[in-house]
């Protein structure tokens, strides 16, 4: 009994689905509060917008990142 439990198969495919988990809420907030931001004031929209895009490609660049690393690490 050395070996009381043993992975086989891809556990970079299991990684990336966790990995994935937090940029994708990140996104959601990001759009959440672009929305509520011009909701509460549509004149700022313009300027908030900039701010959403810089605010969902870094979310998504963290995805990204999550997906390389298992290839990269041959894990």
């Amino acid at each position: 009994m050395d070996n009381l439990a043993e992975l086989t198969g891809s556990i970079g495919s299991v990684g990336y689905g966790l990995a994935a988990i937090g940029p994708g809420i990140g996104v959601g907030i990001v759009w959440a509060a672009y929305i509520q931001a011009t909701a509460r004031q549509p004149e700022s929209a313009g300027l908030t917008r900039t701010y959403a895009f810089l605010g969902f490609a870094l979310s998504e660049a963290l995805a990204l990142i999550g997906f390389v690393v298992p290839f990269v690490f041959g894990l």
